[in-house]
């Protein structure tokens, strides 16, 4: 075979090689189109796994110091303060709840709350809501050891209560009462208490507030409040809020939460409203509130402008209680009702505006509460007030606050 037909020959196969490739490429344009597996169905070896050895860095020596200062600082306060703490069980009690609380009832762990010991005579502070309603009342200390113990007296304007149980002075503690006027927002907080009867249990946390006010359902608020994100739930209840040195700085009372269970805000009567009530609790059985007679609004920049107000701060009178104090020093209520966007009931207007106290100012109506709570009852009060753009003067003698 020459040369040329060799060549020829291979000429010949590549172009029938080309034009069977042509075809088939056009075939499958109109052919459905084939799914092709992603699993590989040929074995793979398996690779070797890589091992990462972590190493942690070191924390500074000082850190540790300090976090085991910290650690000691609570166990040394929790091993002074808890025997001073009781769990309290009522028996045959009404459902607890809050006095006049606008929250339900179900936030309070029934017939189970917590105490602590003042003197060596058997008085116990707890909160009212804890021993209100009870037929039997007993308590049992660190040593498992249990009493009857017999309510001294109760004040539901602060929530506060005082029992009683007669054991030997060898079994009671006293708490060391701190000061609550000095309370910094940020510094530490410790709870010790009995949440849902697990019993002397503590919590830490800080001082989130201070000077909260908690209006209730009959009109009365509570003042000075101080709000603390250490863990408060049911149980917790009249037991003791500390300071970082173990004194007593409030008594947990309540908590704000959706679920029933520690949301991080719960609040605490000020030890310094205990100083203040409680020997009275042991004395006579209850405590004297001062009271203005009146009922008002806060003056905010947009009320003043809605009402066209002389100022844009203070207490707008909208009604003042007849034969009560304010009566008698000539305190006017509100004259004429305003529909107000956002309030639910129309505004009484016209009324006296309060703007001082004493000669102190007063910017809402938490102001004026929380400066009567620095009062007694049958004490002499100035009020500053602006009536029809002039201002005056009256002199209130305040009465005790009635039990509506």
């Amino acid at each position: 075979m020459t040369r040329k037909t060799v060549i020829a020959a291979l000429m010949g196969l590549m172009g029938a090689t080309l034009g069977c490739s042509l075809c088939s490429l056009t075939t499958k344009v109109t052919e459905s189109p084939t799914l092709i597996p992603t699993k590989i169905s040929s074995p793979v070896s398996t690779p070797t796994p890589l091992v990462i050895v972590v190493t942690p860095t070191p924390l500074p020596e000082e850190i540790v110091v300090e976090a085991d200062v910290e650690e000691q600082l609570i166990i040394n306060l929790y091993a002074r303060v808890s025997p001073s703490v009781v769990n309290i069980n009522v028996i045959g009690a009404e459902v607890p709840g809050f006095p006049e609380s606008p929250f339900p009832e179900e936030f309070f762990q029934r017939g189970l709350g917590s105490g602590f010991v003042i003197d060596k005579d058997g008085h116990i502070v707890t909160n009212n809501h804890v021993v209100e309603g009870a037929r039997r009342i007993q308590v049992r200390f660190s040593d498992d050891t249990e009493a009857d113990a017999e309510v001294v007296g109760t004040d539901p304007h602060t929530d506060l209560a005082v029992i009683k149980v007669d054991v030997p002075a060898t079994m009671l503690h006293p708490v060391e009462l701190g000061d609550s006027d000095t309370l910094r927002v940020g510094q530490r907080a410790i709870a010790i208490g009995n949440p849902f009867g697990f019993e002397r249990t503590v919590t830490t946390g800080i001082i989130s507030a201070v000077g909260r006010v908690l209006r209730q359902m009959s009109g009365f608020s509570l003042p000075n409040l101080i709000q603390t994100d250490a863990a408060i739930n049911p149980g917790n209840s009249g037991g003791p809020l500390l300071d970082s040195r173990g004194k007593v700085v409030g008594v947990n009372t309540i908590i704000f939460t959706r679920s029933g269970f520690s949301s991080g805000v719960g609040l605490a009567v000020p030890v310094n409203t205990v100083k203040r009530v409680v020997p009275e609790l042991i004395e006579n059985g209850h405590f004297a509130h001062p009271w203005l007679g009146i009922r008002g609004y806060s003056i905010n920049s947009e009320l003043a402008e809605v009402l066209d107000l002389p100022v844009d701060s203070g207490v707008l009178v909208a009604e003042v209680i007849i034969n009560g104090p304010s009566t008698q020093a000539g305190l006017r209520g509100g004259k004429r009702e305003v529909l107000v966007e956002g309030f639910v009931e129309p505004l009484s207007a016209g009324g006296d505006i309060i703007i001082a106290i004493n000669d102190t100012e007063i910017r809402s109506m938490d102001d004026l509460i929380t400066h009567l709570e620095s009062t007694v009852v049958g004490q002499e009060v100035e009020l500053t007030i602006i009536r029809d753009g002039d201002e005056k003067r009256l002199t209130v003698e305040l009465d005790e606050r009635p039990n509506f």
